[in-house]
Order: structure tokens, then sequence, then C-alpha cells
């Protein structure tokens, strides 16, 4: 059900090939879309994928850096000069609410739509709508940071072919109409119903996206059930031990052994370190990444998509 694009993921600074952290989350519930951070310039990356700031359901934001919250003024203004009008949900620290307020007023940026604020910190639950729940957990970081987790269930309706056959109903807009769940009236004046060829499977998945954090296994409890757990891998092990904890970012063994023990079917990592911007720094991060976890794995790339299978497997589109 999942696609995400990410339009982000380098950490603290963009590189060449890497811009801050922001990621597209796509639920597969309808045509709206969700971003988890919004790093400078993710409008501009938004040029490159196929999604409309006007789709735009709501921005989760996982903590007040920079890195991860500068390119929202500038996102919000070229969705009011595009005409946007339907309100946009921003959940996100109250510290980013003042700032973002200021730079409003300052600025004169003036906003053809509504913005709706929810406090991280007020509730667990963040958004509940029909099929998708959203809520935060908090992570351990030098500022206050969270992961976000989506569940997403829908109802799928699947024709049973043989019986439709059986009943005379060829292949064609008939077999549509009756997953859309409309009853059919054949040419001899029976009643095909809808439900009793169809069988109703609902699906379920359950995404998980971190913020900046150096404790993986805070994220036991939001990682239960999941598919996919989003995470940063700023450094690997051994520049973690140089760098020291003051940063408070994970390295790519604690999060890839995390994941392992959780049993999580899916990884990506995101949010690395410049330092690792050129082919043999990738390299370092997957061999280590590896070494400890035997999942589907990916390092995440910019403007580049991933999917959720029916399989349960994320496969890179």
């Amino acid at each position: 059900m999942f696609k995400l694009t990410f339009l982000g993921t380098s950490s603290g600074v963009p590189t060449k090939n890497r811009n801050v952290t922001a990621l597209a989350v796509q639920t597969g519930l309808n045509r709206d879309w969700w971003l988890v951070d919004c790093g400078e310039a993710t409008q501009h990356r938004l040029q490159h994928v196929p999604l409309s700031v006007h789709e735009l359901a709501g921005i989760c934001i996982t903590h007040i850096h920079g890195d991860h919250s500068y390119g929202l003024p500038g996102l919000l203004a070229s969705a009011s000069m595009t005409g946007r009008t339907r309100p946009l949900i921003l959940i996100a620290p109250l510290a980013l609410k003042a700032w973002l307020d200021a730079t409003l007023l300052h600025t004169e940026l003036f906003l053809t739509f509504p913005l709706v604020y929810i406090d991280v910190d007020a509730s667990e639950l963040v958004h509940e709508q029909t099929g998708l729940r959203i809520t935060r957990h908090p992570l351990s970081h030098r500022a206050p940071s969270v992961a976000y987790r989506f569940d997403v269930e829908r109802s799928k309706r699947k024709l049973d072919t043989d019986a439709l056959r059986a009943r005379g109903v060829a292949p064609g807009p008939d077999w549509g109409k009756l997953q859309a769940g409309q009853d059919l009236v054949l040419d001899d004046g029976s009643l095909v119903r809808a439900d009793d060829v169809c069988a109703v499977q609902q699906e379920r998945a359950v995404l998980v996206v971190g913020g900046d954090n150096d404790t993986p296994a805070l994220l036991a409890d939001a990682c239960r059930d999941a598919q996919i757990l989003v995470h940063e891998a700023t450094y690997t092990e051994a520049v973690l031990q140089k760098v020291g904890p003051g940063p408070t970012h994970s390295s790519v063994q604690r999060v890839a052994q995390f994941a392992a023990e959780a049993k999580l079917p899916n990884l990506i990592l995101t949010h690395f370190s410049a330092r690792y911007d050129f082919p043999n720094g990738m390299a370092e991060i997957d061999a280590e990444a590896r070494q400890y976890y035997a999942g589907q794995l990916f390092l995440a790339e910019d403007l580049a998509s991933y999917e959720l299978g029916s399989d349960g497997l994320v496969r890179r589109l």
C-alpha cells in the first residue's frame, strides 16, 4: 500500500547528490500524500516528482532542527501562490509554530488556505481518519524528537471470476461495476448481486518513520507488527565512536541490530552524514548494515521511490 518518495536524505547540510531531510508518504487510500519533515529546498525537489502540493494532506515534523524544517515557509508560500484553498494539517512542536508564525508575519506571507496546527506533544494520537491512523512516539535526541507511525487499513473487493463466467457475465465493464459494489441486471432479467460474487478482504500495513534518534530500541513498541522502518543512519559505528555522543545520532550498526531483533521485514536507512557522499562511503554503510540485518534493506536516495508490495516486501520503483 505504501509508496515512499525521498525528497532529501542528507544529514545537517545538503550535498551535490542529496538534499536535507524530507519524505513523501502515499498511503494508497486516495491521491492524498503526507510529508514527513521539510528541509530547506523541499519544494525544489517536488518539481522532479509527480506530487502536487494541492494533494498534500498534512506535514509531520519530527523535531525543530533546521535541516528538518527550514523548507516550510517556501513550500507554504508556493502552495498559496498556486491557489491552494484546502486546509493543510501541520503536526509539529509548538516552538516550530512560534517560529513559523513569526516568519509569516514579518515576511508578509498571507496564506490562501487554513493551516491547522496540531501540537505533537499533546497526544500520542495526532491524526485519525477513515483507514488511516497516525501516532507519535518519543525518541532520544538533543532536541525533542519523535517517530511517526502510519497505520493504514482498507477493504479490497475481489471478484469470483469463475462464478461470474458461470452466470454468463463476460469480462469487461460489468466486472468493474460489480467490483465497485454495484448490482447487475442481466439481459434475461436476473440479478447478480455484487456481494454474492465479491469477497471483501481487509488489507493492513504499518510504516514507522523515525526522526533523529540515538537509541533505536525506543521504537520497540512502535515497530510491533510494522512492515517498514525508515530510520536515520548518520554514521558508521566507527565514526560514531570518534564523534562521541554529543550529536545524539544513531550508527548504521545500532539501527540494523535493532531492526533484526525486532524482526522487521523492511529497513530503509536515510539521513547520511555528508562525509559518506561518495560511492565507497555508501558502500561502507551498506556493508555495515548487511553485517547485522538480513531483511530487505535499502539506502535511500534522493528522488527515489519505494513501494510496499502485496507480499509484504519493499521494492524500489
